[in-house]
């Protein structure tokens, strides 16, 4: 039997629902956001490198390398997640394993993001 949809009726539903550009946008402002945030890091690292614990201490415990310390840590797991959640919608083809994949991969950046936040938090502070 001939189908007797217009082309348009045909790929409609079918076609891109823009909800990717949401996704594109939040990996390249995160990884925008790493660039400065890694550097600051590796130079920071590299200048603490013979410092003794008391040093590093206190270094993370000022404010500014406290936030820029969290900030660090959230977009790395925040642009993790969200490479993950491509490489997962692409390559898994089984529903509920890609739902599952999904899931799982959020809550372990959630759960380290949250764990390295604590971490900074008791060696700021004392804990």
């Amino acid at each position: 039997m001939a189908d007797l949809r217009s082309p348009i009726s045909r790929v409609r539903h079918l076609g891109s629902a823009k909800e990717g550009t949401h996704h594109w946008w939040a990996q390249r402002l995160t990884a925008l956001a790493l660039v400065p945030l890694v550097i600051w890091f590796v130079v920071s690292l590299v200048c603490l490198s013979t410092a003794d614990y008391a040093a590093v201490r206190a270094w993370v415990g000022s404010p500014i390398s406290m936030v820029l310390l969290v900030l660090t840590i959230a977009m790395t797991f925040h642009h993790g997640q969200l490479g993950l959640q491509v490489v997962i919608e692409d390559y898994i083809h089984v529903e509920w394993q890609k739902i599952t994949l999904l899931i799982l991969v959020k809550g372990i950046a959630l759960l380290l993001a949250v764990v390295g936040i604590v971490a900074i938090a008791r060696i700021a502070f004392g804990g």
